[in-house]
């Protein structure tokens, strides 16, 4: 069994090579070329105030009006599952916001879709940007809510697995919209003031890999413009949206319904969700009662979004931001050590921009980190290219027991180590979905199929998200580019 496991594992590893030595050239890009459409922010933080704020909202649908004559196919749980019917819409949702200190506004825009490559949120700035309609902006990103209820915009969720699920006129009408909604939050801007809360969620979430850790806070940003007109509401949370289980119906899935209940509660009023730090893997707290299927999960997931609406509007503890914004972007490489996600860029399965190493063999994803902070050292949030893995954030690491290589983590300083703002927070899967970024302790790959096969520890614990990451070294190289980019704003 042994001769067995090292002749597979040693004729997977020759093909992958032979296969990664021979990707043309057309597939391969520079970074600078990836960074083309990265608006880097401000070169210096700056705390000085700027006159007030302006803040804009913009939102368009990209739901397709002909699924029921054309294949698309749900993204998140099973491959070759098309569209059957549409529960609730797909949205765009963009803000814009600025602090008037002459440098330009920020946008942030969020999309019902299970993620998005880097190359393809480029697309969408590339549109806003040489519209002529946007104004001086230093800063826009493209976030997912990760829905598993959207139609696919990965490639990974078609009909066959060496075949791209992506329907490339939808992919082209979703940049086209979105980058409507980051247009349409610029025209839409108005003066007013800036706040910001947080509470505590109690009993929502569940973690159902160990360490049992995640962020509880609720987020919240209010907007209330000077005219009196509707409140902008921003939340971040963090959980999978991934309540409606293996569904052929189309869906924003919890955030929908988050959002409905912030605008039917709160006259005028609309509102934005992004996600946080769900790597781990941070869902809600039944969600092993969706995966069997023993649940109404279209009642839960509805009921889930309404009461996270609730929580939401009942923030109490708002705090008024002084008009600074600071925001800071950075282009990094990341190695693409999950051969089978470069062999999917090959096939066309997937677009993300790669590069070539010194070694031919070997290939780096070209991505991007980002920072922000909000008032005077009030809010700061971290702007990550995936699923991390809360630990990552907040340094609760599995033990050198505990881990799967028996080590202890060892990482000089995890994301929440590096501000001294007083409130804190992840936006996940933004301008990016590179997959799960783990810790490297706790990183085990299968023998004989790594990136296959899911493989399993000396605790019987399973390690499936390693097959959906791009390699072991990619939390420390956020986590280092991350610190690089702050100080270098200092």
């Amino acid at each position: 069994m042994k001769f067995k496991e090292s002749f597979t594992k040693t004729a997977v590893k020759t093909l992958m090579d032979v296969i990664l030595s021979t990707i043309p050239k057309k597939c391969f890009t520079t970074q600078e070329n990836s960074n083309k459409f990265m608006l880097t922010g401000d070169e210096k933080f700056s705390y000085v105030p700027g006159k007030k704020w302006t803040c804009g909202f913009g939102k368009a649908s990209f739901t397709p009006d002909d699924y029921d004559s054309k294949t698309y196919y749900i993204a998140g749980y099973d491959s070759n599952n098309p569209v059957k019917g549409v529960l609730d819409n797909l949205y765009a949702r963009a803000v814009y916001l600025d602090d008037n200190r002459g440098d330009g506004g920020v946008v942030f825009c969020a999309l019902d879709c299970v993620g998005m490559s880097r190359k393809d949120i480029n697309d969408i700035r590339k549109l806003a940007l040489e519209s002529g309609r946007l104004g001086k902006v230093k800063s826009i990103n493209i976030s997912s809510t990760h829905t598993h209820a959207g139609i696919d915009t990965q490639g990974l969720w078609g009909e066959k697995i060496y075949k791209s699920g992506k329907d490339e006129s939808f992919m082209n009408s979703l940049k086209k919209t979105a980058a409507q909604a980051v247009i349409s939050a610029f025209e839409n801007r108005k003066d007013g003031r800036f706040f910001m809360g947080h509470t505590v969620v109690e009993d929502m979430q569940a973690d159902v890999r160990t360490p049992e850790t995640y962020d509880k806070n609720l987020t919240r940003f209010r907007f209330s413009p000077n005219d009196k007109t509707g409140d902008i509401y921003i939340v971040n949370f963090a959980s999978h949206a991934e309540l409606l289980g293996t569904t052929s119906l189309v869906s924003a899935d919890f955030p929908a319904y988050l959002i409905k209940e912030i605008e039917e509660k709160a006259s005028g009023a609309d509102a934005v969700f992004f996600n946080g730090a769900i790597g781990g893997m941070i869902s809600a707290k039944e969600i092993k009662k969706v995966y069997r299927d023993s649940i109404d999960c279209e009642a839960y997931m509805k009921d889930f979004g309404k009461q996270l609406g609730e929580i939401a509007l009942s923030v109490s503890n708002e705090t008024e931001l002084m008009p600074i914004l600071n925001i800071k972007s950075k282009g990094i490489a990341v190695p693409g050590d999950n051969t089978v996600l470069i062999l999917a860029r090959y096939l066309k399965v997937l677009n993300n921009d790669i590069g070539r190493t010194k070694k031919r063999s070997k290939v780096c994803i070209y991505s991007e980190v980002g920072y922000l902070e909000l008032g005077d050292k009030d809010v700061a949030a971290f702007l990550i290219p995936g699923e991390l893995f809360p630990e990552l954030y907040n340094g609760e690491f599995l033990s050198e027991k505990d881990s799967a290589n028996h080590r202890p983590s060892d990482y000089p300083k995890v994301l929440s180590d590096m501000t001294d703002c007083k409130h804190k927070f992840v936006i996940g899967l933004c301008n990016d979905e590179l997959g799960y970024i783990l810790a490297e302790n706790d990183f085990l790959l299968n023998e004989a199929l790594p990136y296959i096969n899911k493989a399993t520890d000396d605790m019987d614990r399973d390690h499936y998200e390693e097959t959906n990451s791009t390699g072991p070294a990619t939390g420390k190289i956020i986590l280092d580019e991350t610190e690089d980019l702050i100080e270098s704003a200092k």
